[in-house]
């Protein structure tokens, strides 16, 4: 029982494993397995079962017979071995070390001279012969066809069957088997090429266009930095300039005695001050989420992905009637349940769906290809810092947020909120605005909306006065 119990779970540790690897690296796997597997699919069949004569055709063919399946059973080991850095040198991962592919030459030489022993012997049948030729450089070829250029393996082959087929001539091979062995060796060496070489060129195509996808993820997030570089750059440019021509004018005034100096130090306080409240805006504005905004970027970044979507309710995230600070927890619901749909399981489709009940707005996030795993990094027990933050987040506005599987490999994420938890305060930010459920930090308080220590929230100015706001400490 205890041995069954070890099978099941290596089996089970398998299909994880299985289903935790991305589509193109199971692609890649199939591939890699296929071609080794066909090796030895070969030599069971080609390779094998003409041996089956020898056992009555002398001790001599019998202990050929049985040198060449040995040797051939290590050349398909060398050559599993070598499949997988020939398929990583193919499409320039990796090179190739050359030195590899000494001892499978070798064994190859040995394979073809153990046969023209075995027919000098007269250890195997002449129809056996084509059959045991084709399967001497299947072996050596599989890897050697993703090594060199596809001209190249077929001069190498047309130049080893000739070779072969000098020496089996020159042992006492005549006539139609000699013919027959040549058009084999010829069939085999182009079954190779064919079937070795478009599928080395599907992997290579899929892996650069794997690469080319991160890459421009990885530009899309540069754009992004040089895009807040450029926006703190004009908010804060030219007021600096100001600040430092008017401190110098100040030292300058001061210097002389001048009070003037004064009001030049109070106009590089108000010009402070205002900018420090442009900072704070331009900030906020990069790190509140907007649900319609949320809900176009999720579905452009899961189709780019290559993940069918779709979005009910999409045309009425202003029309739903939610107050802002609503509309704002479902779009950090949106934006991360998306993030992580891209890193968890392998899915295909995603549907997200927007509705409103009486005293309340639920979204739902469900996709497939979910498998075991658990899109937000954890379950209903709160595991995961994703589903964590989430439920802080929306906690703070009454709000609830499950996530588990829904059946048929369905991961599910609902959110509920209700609509009376938007009330903003008096500077005009929700009430409820929390930190990221990234675990960055909170932004800046609303300096219009700030509460003075045992007494009611400031008013709001009208407008925008600089020396109105709180001195940063």
């Amino acid at each position: 029982m205890k041995g069954l119990r070890g099978v099941i779970g290596r089996v089970r540790g398998w299909r994880r494993g299985w289903h935790e690897r991305s589509k193109l690296q199971r692609i890649d796997l199939y591939t890699r397995v296929t071609l080794c597997s066909l090796v030895w699919l070969f030599l069971l069949t080609w390779g094998l079962l003409p041996l089956g004569t020898v056992f009555d055709r002398g001790a001599w063919a019998v202990a050929i017979g049985a040198t060449l399946l040995a040797v051939n059973v290590a050349q398909s080991v060398l050559s599993n071995v070598n499949v997988r850095p020939a398929f990583e040198h193919y499409r320039g991962a990796e090179p190739f070390p050359r030195r590899r592919l000494r001892l499978p030459a070798v064994l190859l030489v040995v394979l073809s001279g153990l046969l023209i022993a075995l027919m000098a012997v007269n250890g195997l049948a002449d129809r056996a012969l084509p059959v045991m030729a084709m399967d001497v450089p299947i072996a050596f070829g599989i890897p050697y066809a993703l090594l060199v250029p596809a001209r190249k393996f077929l001069l190498h082959a047309a130049a080893y069957i000739a070779a072969f087929v000098a020496l089996l001539a020159a042992f006492g091979g005549t006539g139609t088997p000699l013919l027959a062995t040549a058009l084999s060796m010829a069939l085999a060496a182009v079954l190779v090429i064919s079937s070795v070489r478009p599928s080395g060129w599907s992997l290579s195509v899929m892996w650069q266009a794997e690469e080319a996808r991160d890459m421009q993820a990885r530009l899309a997030v540069a754009e992004e930095r040089l895009r807040f570089g450029r926006d703190m750059h004009d908010v804060l440019g030219r007021n600096l300039s100001v600040i430092a021509l008017k401190s110098e004018l100040a030292v300058e005034l001061a210097q002389r005695g001048n009070p003037a100096a004064v009001d030049q130090m109070v106009e590089v306080q108000r010009i402070a001050r205002a900018s420090q409240q442009e900072v704070r805006d331009v900030v906020r504005g990069y790190r509140e989420a907007d649900l319609p905004t949320e809900l176009m970027g999720a579905r452009g970044v899961l189709q780019a992905a290559g993940i069918s979507v779709t979005v009910e309710g999409a045309d009425g995230p202003a029309g739903i009637g939610a107050p802002a600070a609503v509309q704002a927890a479902l779009g950090w619901v949106v934006r991360e349940t998306a993030t992580n749909v891209l890193r968890h399981g392998d899915p295909t489709h995603c549907s997200i769906r927007l509705t409103r009940t009486r005293d309340a707005v639920v979204l739902e996030v469900e996709n497939d290809g979910a498998g075991a795993t658990d899109p937000l990094g954890g379950g209903n027990d709160g595991g995961g810092s994703g589903l964590a933050g989430l439920r802080e987040r929306l906690g703070a506005l009454g709000g609830t947020v499950t996530a588990g599987p829904a059946g048929d490999d369905l991961f599910r994420v609902t959110a509920t909120v209700p609509l009376t938890a938007g009330r903003p305060d008096p500077g005009g930010r929700a009430a409820s605005d929390g930190p990221p459920p990234s675990g960055g930090q909170p932004a800046a308080p609303d300096p219009g909306g700030r509460t003075a220590p045992g007494g009611p929230p400031a008013a709001s100015p009208p407008s925008p006065d600089p020396s109105a706001l709180p001195e940063e400490r």
